[in-house]
């Protein structure tokens, strides 16, 4: 390593220690923690901006700074569907779902978690349906928060000098800690904060490249044929219907997110909610927007990479770090903490939610635990999902690539942990907000349903020797949410209607609230 290189390793050292420690001042500023409600719920306190920028920075993660780059650097715009999907579904959650989830989990016994939420409102003295929720969640959360480890792993030893399980194990260590210490409402300012970080970083990027290579028609020019057709898939056919029909179906995950849903409960008053739905859909708008611009741009100024995924890296590098004056260094350096943030931003909130599931289940089956008893076994939950999460990072590693391979890349992790929150929730969570004739046995049948639909369709060899995915192409989602809302409406009616004291909620629940 070269005096240069050296140098630039300080000074990106440098900036990362000063956001470290911002990051890490605000969790021991929000530590007291002295129940469920302010651990998982931050006291239902947070404020439009912080709600928003929470709630849509805990969704994107690495996924925007290196999975959707990267998917359009290799495909084209044939592969913005997804973005395109993710939008409808943002504007939809905040518009319809926000408001009156806030609202009916107050009614519900001022229900702390998702899992909570649904035993509450279907009055299920069994738990059945908390612990079959509790389960999903435990599953899908553990393999959603090692996509975030595998990004890291795959960032940190582009920027340090370092190999990819050390990257991992680093960043899993640093989201642990102030996890630990903060709860949600420090995770909840720190995305906020980081969220503006992503923002910046991802929409000044193809701006200053543009700009560099001498005007947009440099970049158009070195673009390839058919990259800006939506109907193309980048190789010079046309793009399946099944492949826009699985790439549009991701926003439908978003009514099953208990990271983001956790985020739009915490709102402080229900008035707030509309505000923060307008943040949070410019916010997703001119991100993701400016995420498939990178991929596009990155692909006319680098083109060959190995790795897709990780374009935004070699740009920053190649605009910043290859200049040589400090001012460049340090620049580069922000921009490089932004993909970072984007990366912890989401490993945060999984792994808080993650480890309430855990704790839903110890609370079962621990009747008479207190609520500070129930605050540290939720720190130690964190353990718990973060060492599961850790292990499936490190298993992803691939020697011969020099980290994680195709089967287990940030693209496929957080494909099958968003399908599985989406199929096992999303119904659910429709269903109890707007159809009152749903009852306990259809709430089981859908959770069940759904989350057993998504293993088997991505991981069960049933048609000769492939997966239904593999086989039919069809986004696991699809099959997986349409089956459990099936299930919730044939089960819910072929058996015992809700009571009257659960519709009599049920009302409540559909009058504004004046809080």
């Amino acid at each position: 390593m070269g005096a240069k290189e050296v140098s630039d390793q300080v000074w990106i050292l440098a900036v990362f220690f000063v956001y470290f420690g911002i990051i890490i001042s605000l969790a021991f500023h929000f530590r007291k923690s002295q129940n469920l409600a302010d651990y998982y719920l931050g006291g239902r306190k947070l404020n439009p901006w912080v709600g928003a920028l929470s709630a849509q920075t805990s969704d994107m993660s690495g996924w925007l700074l290196m999975g959707l780059p990267g998917a359009i650097y290799a495909a084209g715009t044939g592969r913005a569907w997804i973005a395109v999907g993710l939008i409808i579904g943002t504007v939809l959650n905040w518009c319809f779902v926000a408001k009156k989830l806030r609202r009916y989990t107050i009614v519900a016994k001022n229900s702390v978690t998702l899992p909570e939420y649904f035993q509450n409102r279907f009055h299920d003295t069994s738990h059945i349906l908390k612990i079959t929720s509790a389960v999903f969640f435990a599953i899908f959360f553990t393999v959603y928060a090692a996509s975030g480890f595998v990004a890291g792993g795959t960032l940190l030893p582009q920027i340090f000098d370092i190999n990819y399980h050390a990257a991992v194990v680093i960043l899993a260590s640093f989201v642990v800690l102030y996890t630990l210490i903060g709860g949600l409402m420090a995770i909840s300012w720190t995305d906020s904060i980081q969220g503006m970080m992503m923002l910046c970083a991802v929409f000044f990027l193809p701006i200053i490249v543009i700009a560099n290579m001498g005007g947009w028609g440099n970049v158009y020019a070195n673009i390839p044929p058919g990259f800006f057709d939506m109907m193309s898939d980048g190789q010079g056919g046309q793009i399946a219907a099944v492949s826009i029909i699985s790439d549009m179906a991701w926003g439908l995950g978003y009514f099953g997110m208990p990271h983001i849903l956790i985020k739009l409960i915490a709102i402080e008053k229900e008035k707030y909610v509309s505000r923060s739905a307008v943040i949070a859909i410019v916010w997703v708008l001119l991100a993701l927007g400016s995420a498939v611009v990178v991929g596009l741009v990155g692909r006319a100024f680098m083109p060959g990479l190995a790795n897709p995924e990780t374009v935004f890296i070699h740009m920053v590098r190649a605009i910043f770090f290859d200049h040589g004056a400090l001012w460049a260094v340090l620049i580069g350096s922000l921009f490089l903490c932004g993909m970072f943030a984007a990366i912890k931003s989401t490993a945060d909130s999984q792994l808080l939610v993650g480890s309430s599931a855990v704790a839903d289940i110890y609370r079962v089956a621990n009747k008479k635990a207190t609520d500070t008893q129930l605050v540290w076994f939720s720190r130690g939950a964190v353990f718990v999902v973060a060492a599961l999460a850790i292990w499936i990072a490190l298993d992803a590693y691939d020697p011969a690539l020099g980290g994680p391979n195709r089967s287990t890349g940030v693209m496929v992790l957080v494909a099958m942990a968003w399908a599985g929150f989406g199929s096992a929730f999303g119904p659910l969570v429709l269903c109890s907000l707007f159809w009152k004739r749903t009852n306990r046995a259809g709430a089981i049948a859908g959770v069940i349903v759904g989350g057993s639909t998504v293993i088997i369709w991505q991981y069960i060899p049933l048609m000769d020797g492939a997966t239904l995915a593999a086989y039919t192409r069809l986004f696991s989602l699809v099959p997986g949410f349409f089956l459990s809302l099936l299930a919730i409406v044939v089960v819910s009616l072929v058996t015992k209607p809700p009571s009257a004291a659960i519709l009599e909620e049920f009302e409540v629940a559909s009058k504004p609230m004046n809080d």
